[in-house]
């Protein structure tokens, strides 16, 4: 490996493609003291996060394409090829050693172009199912990182590694009790704590469900911290005024805290999310988002429900049964702890260095 390999990382859209996309840059910066530059998709999530965590970023100007209206496509071509050629010229200034690909609308351009040019890629699949960009640009990876088994359904066996989800460090550094997390919120610390949360955005069907479950939750003696979303916040305010134990924020900055001070938590299955659960052996209900690409939350959420892991709600019936799921779950604490122990066991911890692992050995 020459002295400071330069390491290119495309992808991102959600907080579950760009969390694991800067653990890896950590830990390939930690490791070689790489030089690192990601490429993202112009107007994403990506283009904010990224330089707040200190790493350059160029943008692509590409776009999903529309399946329901193949007709609205021209523009999303048009962007496709313009992606192209700037990912052609991003890797003539940068000269990379590697690239990775983590997922989302970058990473297919780039990745496509730079194995092209005969440089080795590596990707990163967060999902128990594939996303499309990872499935196209498999055949010419060196090495693909997953965290499910059963990868060789989507992608050549001899190239999967089973690493798991690289996760935020901080998530598991916290050493804070529950009681003292509580107390952070402004909640009492021995009662049981219902942590909510949709995702960075929020989530509208867990934001209407809560709207509705939140006075007769804290009337049982439950606590509620409620993560909104910024749109959903004056609802949630509204909800929760005048209720003693129960917090609505629109974002919560300190999730170590969040997590400690939940009995139980309440989310979307993404990926990543999921990764964070199971490290922190996190009992929970997973309510998987019909909105995203092939339905990968219900496949993720059911690689743990299966495992008696966490219990699926399916997001159809969550305004229905999310009251009386998380009453009965928090009024059982043998089966909290059996859920607990179940998605311990299926954590991955140290992902990122697994990769970096995987990394060094391409280089």
């Amino acid at each position: 490996m020459k002295n400071r390999p330069r390491i290119l990382i495309s992808g991102g859209g959600t907080g579950g493609h760009i969390f694991p996309a800067l653990a890896i840059a950590d830990a390939c910066r930690r490791r070689f003291d790489a030089e690192i530059l990601f490429v993202g998709a112009e107007g994403r999530m990506e283009m904010e996060r990224v330089p707040a965590a200190g790493y350059p970023i160029k943008a692509l100007p590409v776009a999903g394409f529309n399946r329901k209206n193949i007709f609205k496509n021209f523009s999303v071509v048009m962007k496709l090829l313009r992606s192209m050629r700037l990912a052609k010229k991003i890797l003539k200034e940068f000269n990379p050693d590697l690239a990775v690909g983590v997922g989302g609308y970058a990473s297919g351009p780039m990745l496509k172009a730079a194995q092209k040019k005969g440089i080795p890629t590596l990707l990163q699949e967060q999902n128990s199912f594939a996303g499309v960009t990872n499935r196209l640009l498999a055949s010419k990876a060196a090495k693909i990182c997953v965290a499910y088994t059963d990868m060789e359904r989507y992608f050549p066996k001899e190239k999967i590694v089973m690493t798991g989800n690289p996760v935020r460090k901080t998530l598991l550094e916290s050493g804070m009790s529950p009681a003292e997390a509580r107390k952070a919120f402004g909640l009492k610390p021995d009662l049981p704590t219902v942590l909510v949360v949709g995702g960075s955005l929020g989530a509208l069907t867990l934001n209407e469900s809560m709207e509705a479950a939140v006075k007769p939750l804290t009337e049982k003696g439950i606590q509620v911290i409620w993560q909104t979303g910024k749109s959903f916040l004056p609802k949630a305010e509204k909800a929760v005024e005048g209720l003693e134990g129960a917090v609505a924020l629109p974002f919560i900055p300190d999730m170590n805290a969040a997590y400690a001070a939940a009995t139980l938590v309440v989310a979307r299955a993404g990926a990543g999310t999921i990764s964070e659960l199971e490290l922190l052996g996190k009992a929970a209900v997973l309510v998987p988002s019909p909105n995203v690409a092939e339905d990968h939350q219900t496949k993720n959420a059911l690689a743990l429900s299966s495992r008696d892991a966490a219990v699926l709600v399916p997001d159809k019936e969550c305004r229905e049964k999310l009251l009386p799921t998380v009453t009965e779950l928090i009024s059982d604490p043998s089966r909290l702890e059996k859920m607990r122990g179940a998605i311990l066991k299926l954590a991955l911890p140290d992902s990122d260095e697994k990769i970096a692992d995987e990394i060094a050995q391409i280089l």
